[in-house]
């Protein structure tokens, strides 16, 4: 633990960007940065104490398993490794956590879901893609839907977002899906985000999974 220091002041936060920066880019406070600091840290060593948080690191603290590989668990950490490196430094914790946050812009929840579930990074969601993440949700909280729910829920889901029936879905249409579907936006915020500063949240999601999975 050399390179954290026990004032404030003294943290060294991986990623350069100190607290006041990060609060100025978020919907967290200078305080509340300070606090995802200290979770940050815990995180970070609970595999390798590295000042990083590995894949193995954010999927144990997510989903209490680090051995388990889940195709959702995969994509979320992806898109928390912003930078491509295979390691979420803390700058990059602070910063995609913030979309979870109830004060977050409904834009920014709206486009990271949709890069949740383009997990070809193509600009579109393709209905394999779909399918994949849907059973990886059901994976996640232990349901089981057989191969005919999932295609009709495909089929409806197509339907209804594909409004120009090529096939894949846009950002305009799932923006547009998203708007006749806000649950579908559940996952997207953590409310206990906003008492960061009293009470670490536990993330874990499998709550969240098992709704929307239902």
């Amino acid at each position: 633990m050399g390179c954290f220091h026990s004032k404030v002041g003294r943290h060294y936060y991986p990623g350069r960007e100190g607290p006041v920066a990060l609060a100025a880019q978020t919907s967290f406070s200078v305080s509340e940065v300070e606090a995802l600091f200290e979770l940050y840290k815990s995180i970070s060593s609970s595999v390798v104490d590295d000042g990083l948080v590995s894949k193995e690191e954010f999927q144990l603290a997510l989903f209490k398993n680090r051995k388990k590989e889940n195709l959702f668990a995969n994509r979320v950490f992806d898109l928390f490794d912003a930078k491509g490196k295979g390691v979420v430094d803390f700058s990059d914790f602070v910063k995609t956590l913030n979309v979870f946050h109830p004060n977050a812009p409904l834009e920014d929840k709206i486009k990271f879901s949709f890069r949740l579930y383009d997990l070809d990074n193509t600009g579109f969601i393709e209905r394999q893609e779909v399918k994949e993440m849907v059973i990886a949700l059901l994976c996640e909280s232990g349901m089981k839907l057989a191969d005919e729910t999932i295609e009709i829920i495909l089929d409806t889901t197509f339907l209804e977002a594909d409004l120009n029936q090529d096939g894949k879905i846009d950002i305009s249409e799932w923006q547009n899906f998203v708007a006749k579907n806000p649950s579908l936006l559940k996952i997207m915020t953590l409310p206990y985000l906003r008492d960061i500063t009293t009470t670490f949240p536990s993330f874990v999601f499998n709550s969240e999974v098992e709704e929307i999975a239902t």
